[in-house]
C-alpha cells in the first residue's frame, strides 16, 4: 500500500469533512431526537457518505460526462441544497422532527452534501485519477473508510453535548449552525460561479 498517498488522502478528506465542525450542525438537526435515533442518524449519514464517495471514486468522471455535468454545477447544486436547510434552521422549522424527518436529515443534508459534498467528491476523483497501481487504489480506499470511521465516532459521541446544552442551548446552537450552513452554501455557489466564469472566459 502507498503510505504517502494514504496520508495525503486521509488528511485531505478529514479536513474537508471536518468532523468537529460537523458537531454543531449534527446536533442542530438531531437535538430533539432520542439518543438511539441520533446514533442511527449518525450511522445512516456516514454510510450514505461512504457510498456516494465510493461511487464517484470508481465512476465519477464517467457519470458526470454521461450527464454532461461540469464539476462546478455539482458544487452549485450542493450550495442551493444547503441554503434550503440553513433557512429551515434559522427560522426554527426543525423543532418537531417525526420519523420521516429522522431518516431525511441523516441522508440530506448530513450524508450529502455535507459529508459527501462537492469538495470530498472532487478530491477523491482527483486522487483516483492520479493513481495507477493496486497499492495506490488500496491506499485511497482505506483512507476513505478510516475518515468515515472518524466522522462516525465524533457524531456518535456528540450526544453527551445534548445533555450538557439542554433544549435552550440546542436552540441557540441551531441558529448558529444555520448561519454557518448558509455561509458554507454561499461559498459553494460563489466558487461554482467563479469556475463557470473562468471556464467560459477562457473559451472565448
Amino acid at each position: 500500500m502507498d503510505v504517502k498517498l494514504f496520508g495525503e488522502v486521509f488528511v485531505t478528506l478529514l479536513v474537508i469533512t471536518d468532523p468537529p465542525g460537523m458537531v454543531p450542525i449534527f446536533l442542530a438537526l438531531t437535538g430533539t431526537m432520542s439518543a438511539r435515533e441520533r446514533r442511527k442518524a449518525a450511522w445512516n449519514a456516514v454510510a450514505l457518505a461512504l457510498g456516494v464517495i465510493a461511487v464517484f471514486a470508481v465512476a465519477g468522471r464517467t457519470i458526470l460526462e454521461y450527464l454532461h455535468i461540469d464539476l462546478p454545477a455539482l458544487q452549485g447544486a450542493g450550495g442551493l441544497l444547503l441554503i434550503l436547510v440553513a433557512l429551515e434552521l434559522l427560522t426554527g422549522k426543525t423543532e418537531s422532527p417525526d420519523q420521516h424527518k429522522t431518516s431525511n436529515v441523516a441522508l440530506v443534508p448530513l450524508g450529502t452534501p455535507l459529508l459527501a459534498g462537492p469538495g470530498a467528491i472532487v478530491a477523491t476523483m482527483l486522487f483516483v485519477q492520479r493513481s495507477s497501481t493496486v497499492g495506490q487504489y488500496a491506499a485511497i480506499g482505506v483512507a476513505i473508510v478510516l475518515v468515515m470511521v472518524a466522522v462516525y465516532l465524533v457524531l456518535h459521541f456528540s450526544g453527551a453535548l445534548v445533555r450538557i446544552l439542554k433544549p435552550s442551548g440546542i436552540e441557540v446552537l441551531t441558529r448558529i449552525a444555520g448561519l454557518l450552513l448558509a455561509a458554507i452554501a454561499v461559498q459553494l455557489i460563489a466558487d461554482a460561479v467563479s469556475a463557470f466564469v473562468e471556464k467560459y472566459a477562457l473559451s472565448h
